[in-house]
């Protein structure tokens, strides 16, 4: 979800970023968003921490999210900048509360929807991006208002989550995005 975030937030944005940094950014991000996370999890399933992709467990998930921490913490010192793209910037530090909100309640015993707060974060960050650069993304957010739907539906269709722990993860990630957005819109 932070890079479809990425993607979408450099298709939008009426500012001019040569092509070269927005092509290094994407790569960047993506190594350190999807392959980086990937070859992690295998690491923890190779070692025993992780069983299943799904992380049924709290203790299942404190050591992917811990690491997932640490890489959003990389990805905040190494690739973006609060000059060079502050929507960006504080997308991700409300990625990085979010994520730290998690494991607080994982370490506590409580799973949070992850499905949840990734989505309801990236939901919130294009509503904000419709205000602050005032174009009309009402189809984007039609649709991301579905697929918000969809997944907390499947979530419990699957019985993966009870409608607390959704609830719960829909807060985790909709309330650092919109506190955040104080600092760029």
């Amino acid at each position: 979800m932070p890079l479809f975030g990425v993607v979408y937030y450099f298709s939008i944005s009426p500012r001019y970023f040569p092509e070269e940094i927005i092509q290094a950014k994407f790569v960047a991000l993506f190594i350190l968003t999807i392959i980086l996370p990937l070859l992690l999890y295998l690491i923890l399933k190779l070692i025993g921490i992780v069983n299943t992709v799904n992380l049924e467990t709290t203790k299942e998930r404190i050591y992917p999210l811990l690491l997932n921490s640490v890489v959003v913490i990389i990805v905040l010192k190494k690739i973006l900048t609060p000059s060079q793209s502050p929507e960006l910037y504080f997308f991700f530090v409300g990625i990085l509360i979010s994520n730290i909100a998690c494991l607080l309640l994982a370490v506590m015993k409580f799973k949070a929807s992850i499905h949840m707060i990734a989505i309801t974060g990236v939901f919130m960050f294009f509503i904000a991006l419709s205000i602050h650069f005032s174009i009309n993304l009402n189809d984007t957010l039609i649709f991301m208002a579905v697929s918000t739907g969809a997944v907390a539906t499947s979530r419990l269709h699957l019985k993966a989550h009870s409608y607390i722990e959704l609830i719960i993860g829909s807060f985790i990630g909709l309330i650092p995005q919109l506190i955040l957005v104080t600092y760029w819109l």
